[in-house]
């Protein structure tokens, strides 16, 4: 019976059970966009939103788990716990720098992938955004300098994966400024580890100092921080991502005027959104079908330019990423997912990555499933 063929091989699980399509939707609501700490219950919505973008986008059953403790011992304890019913962790709105030692201690403790959406889900699209931006402007990633505003858990996550697509050059800035190695105020464990991979020249100062000459500029923090003067002080034709939610930190008119020529933002009714719904339903849907052990920075990056690659011809200061309801973007960031996880070792199953994506396809339009 199952129950045998479970017990006696333990990746059974994966042919008989929900597991091969099932993930948790994890939250103790300690940082929910746009509304803070609000708490287990009032999370519960929005996880149940994202449990059906979950669906919609990727065919992967999600179900919301919201934890009434920000313990974080104790949120690892209950994950560990409960993980053998599920094909993988989703991470969401747990609050920095906690988010990072749960993602931490969890990928070590599980054998299923565990992703903090807000961390690489942002990183994720906002890197495929900034690889056709700079094909705008005629710019290499490896060449620019690079200023975000913010150092919260989407930041660092997001400046970690553009280093390991090739930028040189970036400084986060914080509420003290710019984050430097050897900084006396303001750093936590996290920062400091940020401090030593990131601001080469080890520039000082506020945002409005080492903003001037960057040719790009990256917001995940508040409302209102960057103004018109100060994106005149950029390199000339300057790229913009004022990601903060629901007030970006420079209204794309504004950035505009300013010089900016392209400007992308965290919003549905401004042109260029970036969206983690463009990253996470295919992300999981390829980590899932190839029966991941992790989730790694080479699935992330081949999903980011799978992304990338979808805006094709049709790549203009106005459209650098696809819309957040194309449904040819899951497809293709899942079999660039498996691909990358195949190669880098993360999969447990040997399947040609193209058949991940006629799966996504067949979940996404039809549900007239082929065996996986």
């Amino acid at each position: 019976c199952i129950r045998d063929r479970v017990l006696s091989d333990p990746m059974a699980a994966y042919d008989f059970t929900c597991k091969s399509n099932l993930v948790a939707i994890v939250t103790d609501g300690s940082a929910v966009l746009g509304l803070g700490n609000i708490g287990p219950r009032a999370a519960l919505p929005v996880m149940e939103g994202k449990a059906v973008l979950f669906k919609t986008f990727g065919g992967v059953e999600a179900f919301p788990i919201c934890i009434s403790t920000q313990d974080t011992d104790l949120v690892v304890r209950l994950v560990e716990t409960i993980s053998p019913a599920f094909g993988g962790i989703n991470l969401e709105d747990i609050s920095s720098p906690r988010c990072f030692d749960i993602e931490r201690r969890l990928t070590e403790l599980l054998d299923i992938p565990v992703f903090h959406d807000d961390q690489h889900g942002t990183a994720v699209v906002t890197l495929a955004g900034l690889l056709n931006a700079l094909k705008i402007v005629d710019r290499k990633l490896s060449e620019v300098k690079i200023v975000f505003n913010g150092a919260g858990a989407s930041a660092i996550a997001t400046a970690k994966i553009l280093l390991e697509a090739g930028a040189q050059n970036i400084i986060v800035c914080d509420t003290k400024g710019a984050v430097f190695k050897g900084r006396s105020a303001g750093l936590n464990r996290i920062k400091e580890k940020l401090a030593a991979i990131t601001n080469p020249e080890r520039l000082q100062g506020s945002l409005s100092e080492v903003l001037k000459g960057a040719e790009v500029f990256i917001g995940l923090s508040g409302p209102g921080v960057l103004d018109r003067d100060m994106v005149k002080s950029m390199a000339p034709e300057p790229v913009v991502f004022a990601m903060a939610n629901p007030d970006p930190e420079i209204h794309p008119q504004e950035a505009k005027a300013g010089g900016a020529t392209v400007v992308a933002t965290g919003r549905s009714d401004f042109p260029n959104q970036v969206n983690n719904c463009l990253a996470f339903p295919g992300i999981f849907r390829g980590a899932l079908d190839i029966r991941a052990r992790a989730i790694n920075d080479a699935m992330n990056l081949a999903a980011a330019h799978a992304i990338a690659e979808l805006v094709g011809q049709d790549l203009d200061p106005g459209h650098i990423l696809p819309n957040a309801m194309d449904f040819r973007v899951p497809p293709a960031v899942a079999e660039a997912t498996a691909r990358a996880g195949l190669e880098t070792g993360t999969a447990r199953i040997d399947i040609d990555p193209e058949r991940v994506g006629r799966h996504t396809r067949e979940f996404i339009y039809d549900e007239r499933l082929s065996p996986i």
